[in-house]
């Protein structure tokens, strides 16, 4: 066995280094099928992709990049009959059902509605304010934290009671929280759904100490590269400290001071633990990103936040680069005749003497700080700038922000693209138009939007049709109630003043739209993937309405194409309630009902699932709009970056989970040890000590920092980040005065 543990700040030539390892081996007449490259994000794969096609090289091929989760899958549905009558499964002959993020909400809300309806989560009984949609996550999320970690899914409540506050309230919250946990586990087991939980317990627990599936996948594999190791979870890592041994050569990567995936069940410590089994340890140093004075600046913000982390017994576990790696079994590599990226450097270090790679901003209100922002981005434009090399970065992108920029910059010529895969797709105004179409088209469903939701659909699709004659339209032709017939009447049938104000050429395109949702309702319902892919291809793709030409609209009606297909492809597989058992053939969910279920799951703002599309990187002619954490998750690289509302608290505050935590449910926590404040404003200094440096370590030329002082709702705007440049930049223009 030959392993090697290659360690160093992003941007450092750590990925590159894998694929020319890979090409090696394919050159050396290694064949492509013994090699396996693993990531923690199907996104993170992006690069293997395109730089590993086929080629020339004796053992040229596909390459497989997966996920351990998706290896876990793949053996899983390869080994069934062996391990479904052992794991509990209650239909051992049939075969598994892998659930999506979606379809894992739509019968994780089966499953415990009897429980709701029983007065669970009671908010007079327990004083937790939250949605459906949000309980459901946080049920899931302690699912899957306590899968990766090891715990038994019964013990989650207990292990968090343990640790955090204990008061009646959150007492009674998390029995109710483990009640359903309990509840849904039965459900996924007499119905052989698989939620990505119980794949990975079932995985660990019931294929992976097979000595011939261990074998075969050993054997097959020979090869390992394990992409941003520090990304992943301990159950990945405790699978890699069994199979790295049995390797003829592993790769393993990691990232210092990344670790970004905490809050999803990322370890970076035991991640680092990986590198005590491997032959040789290599540190990268130079950065090919960054310049030198922008990794300056970034390692100057840290040693401030380092300095003010408060006393915590977390103090000795969250940062990596004040603790660099104790064992180089290696010794130096070459690159580490380069500089030095992580904090251990002198503590004085002066700015370079080239220009400051950063510009701040202070504005009084809101929009002025947009304003600035538009004024920036179109000088780079004008400088020759491409607009795939600017990204605009907030801790959150609300949507009151986006239109701002969007229609700001729309104004310019300029285009952008935003990502914000947490968000529901009912909130996309894409989805939510073709989802109001849906609805028109099936009226036996009697699911009526609302009117002003069929205006503003109708102003999302028409070309050159605003909100207040979309308004106007909507008030004349919408019908609903109407069962059969026309929920749409003809524009023909408007005559006088309203149809000169609406004008005869958008009336053209409203009676397309309606003729084409009419030649629907006349046939039998298609499959609501296929009808959504239609609509789309046949009438708003087309010249005359929005989606023509409207690349960002089109990526979010094909991910909602693929959540509807995901979703129909594993709800038609599942009988339908009390037809599991007994003689009876079984009955399965129509179309329509299937149609019907998806539209009302979707409707409650359940999380998206991931689409691979929306983590590809921006069109060239787009401007990249995304928040601060998805970015460095993602791995992106810009020339500018643009960091707006630098006094918002965003930028290092987690959002409240009341049901779970992330920390707690981690392995390195001790059990029973309390949550305390502390360890709360410790672990906020370390995420935004992550932060700072992941996004500087990912920008080649210029940072434009700009703050208001009033916020996007009106409040004063006094955060840490702002505090920690304010201290920054006081320190270096005394260090410029004393030189």
């Amino acid at each position: 066995m030959s392993s090697i543990f290659l360690t160093g700040p992003a941007g450092t030539g750590k990925t590159t280094y894998a694929i020319d390892k890979v090409q090696q081996l394919l050159a050396s007449h290694v064949p492509a099928t013994d090699l396996l490259v693993i990531v923690p994000h199907l996104a993170l794969a992006h690069p293997y992709r395109t730089a590993l096609p086929k080629s020339d090289l004796p053992g040229a091929g596909d390459v497989e990049v997966v996920s351990l989760s998706g290896l876990a899958l793949k053996m899983i549905d390869l080994f069934w009959p062996l391990i479904a009558r052992p794991a509990g499964f209650g239909r051992p002959e049939a075969r598994p059902i892998f659930l999506t993020i979606e379809t894992a909400q739509y019968y994780l809300q089966q499953a415990i509605e009897p429980l709701l309806k029983q007065g669970y989560f009671d908010p007079n009984v327990v004083p937790v304010t939250i949605s459906l949609s949000r309980l459901m996550v946080q049920i899931l999320e302690n699912l899957n934290k306590a899968a990766m970690l090891g715990l038994p899914y019964t013990q989650v409540a207990q292990r968090l009671a343990a640790s955090l506050p204990d008061d009646p309230g959150r007492r009674v919250g998390l029995e109710h929280t483990q009640a359903c946990i309990n509840r849904f586990r039965e459900f996924c087991l007499e119905h052989n759904l698989l939620d990505f939980s119980l794949r990975i317990e079932t995985f660990y627990q019931h294929l992976w100490p097979v000595a011939g599936v261990r074998q075969f996948l050993t054997r097959r594999y020979r090869h390992l590269i394990v992409d941003n190791v520090e990304e992943d979870s301990t159950f990945t890592h405790a699978i890699l400290q069994e199979w790295l041994p049995l390797t003829e050569s592993a790769l393993l990567i990691n990232d210092e001071d990344a670790g970004f995936r905490t809050f999803l069940g990322a370890n970076w410590r035991t991640a680092q633990a990986l590198a005590e089994i491997c032959d040789e340890t290599i540190r990268m140093n130079d950065s090919y990103v960054a310049s030198e004075a922008m990794l300056e600046f970034g390692q100057r913000i840290a040693r401030v936040l380092v300095g003010q982390r408060p006393g915590s017994p977390l103090n000795g576990q969250l940062n990596s680069a004040d603790q660099p790696v104790q064992s180089l079994k290696s010794g130096p590599s070459r690159r580490d005749q380069g500089r030095q990226n992580s904090l251990d450097g002198p503590e004085q270090a002066k700015f370079t003497n080239t220009a400051p790679p950063f510009t701040f901003e202070q504005k009084q209100f809101y929009p002025q700080m947009i304003e600035w922002v538009i004024d920036q981005i179109i000088n780079l434009i004008e400088q020759g700038t491409p607009p795939a090399e600017i990204a605009i970065i907030s801790p959150f992108v609300s949507d009151a922000l986006r239109f701002a920029l969007s229609h700001r910059l729309a104004q310019r010529g300029l285009s952008i693209q935003s990502h914000r895969p947490s968000r529901p797709l009912s909130e996309e105004p894409a989805a939510k138009a073709m989802l109001v179409l849906a609805r028109l088209a099936f009226p036996h469903w009697e699911l009526w939007p609302e009117p002003i939701d069929v205006a503003q659909t109708l102003a999302q699709v028409i070309g050159d049709l605003d909100l207040i004659r979309a308004n106007l339209l909507a008030q004349v032709v919408y019908r609903p109630g109407t069962r059969t017939g026309e929920v749409l009447t003809p524009f023909e049938h408007i005559e006088g003043v309203v149809r000169e104000r609406i004008s005869d050429e958008i009336g053209v395109r409203f009676d397309q739209l309606r003729g084409w949702l009419q030649d629907i309702q006349a046939n039998r319902p298609p499959n609501l993937d296929h009808f959504l892919s239609r609509l789309f291809g046949e009438v708003l793709s087309q010249p005359g309405f929005n989606f023509h030409e409207h690349g960002e609209a089109g990526q979010v009606v094909a991910n909602l194409i693929d959540s509807a297909r995901a979703f129909r492809q594993v709800v038609e597989q599942v009988p339908l309630n009390g037809q599991l058992h007994g003689p009876a053939q079984p009955i399965f969910p129509t179309v329509d009902q299937i149609n019907r279920a998806y539209l009302e799951t979707v409707q409650q703002g359940v999380t998206a699932g991931l689409y691979l599309r929306s983590w590809e990187p921006a069109p060239d002619d787009s401007i990249l709009i995304i928040p601060a954490s998805i970015f460095v998750m993602n791995n992106r690289v810009v020339d500018y970056q643009f960091w707006l509302d630098a006094g918002s608290n965003g930028w290092w505050e987690n959002i409240t989970q009341p049901l779970t935590h992330p920390y707690v449910l981690a392995a390195d926590w001790e059990p029973g040890r309390p949550w305390t404040d502390a360890d709360e404003v410790a672990a906020q200094h370390d995420r935004l000590y992550r932060l700072i440096l992941g996004l500087t370590r990912r920008c080649r030329k210029h940072i434009f920092i700009t703050n208001s002082e009033t916020g996007e709702q009106g409040y004063e705007q006094r955060g840490p980040l702002l505090m920690v440049l304010q201290k920054t930049l006081r320190r270096a223009q005394k260090e410029s005065e004393e030189q």
